[in-house]
């Protein structure tokens, strides 16, 4: 998935976090955050912490790719 805004970042985590039917309070005391993280996050907010959610991505299973578009050439991003 392209993700290009931190709402689409959440909409993905939030739909993986209720694919793996994990509760919000689940998924803080896995990774170590607050609730309120967890909320906010989900939600999009622009200013959470980069180590907690990258926490947040590794307890659902989820990757984060970082491309250069000017050197990438993955197929999935080029349609």
């Amino acid at each position: 998935m392209n993700t290009k805004s931190p709402k689409q970042l959440g909409a993905t985590i939030r739909a993986r976090r209720r694919q793996l039917k994990v509760t919000q309070k689940d998924l803080a005391l896995t990774c170590g955050t607050g609730l309120r993280f967890i909320i906010d996050l989900e939600k999009g907010k622009p200013t959470c912490q980069i180590g907690k959610i990258l926490q947040v991505l590794q307890a659902l299973g989820l990757k984060l790719r970082i491309s250069d578009p000017n050197t990438d050439t993955n197929q999935d991003e080029k349609t």
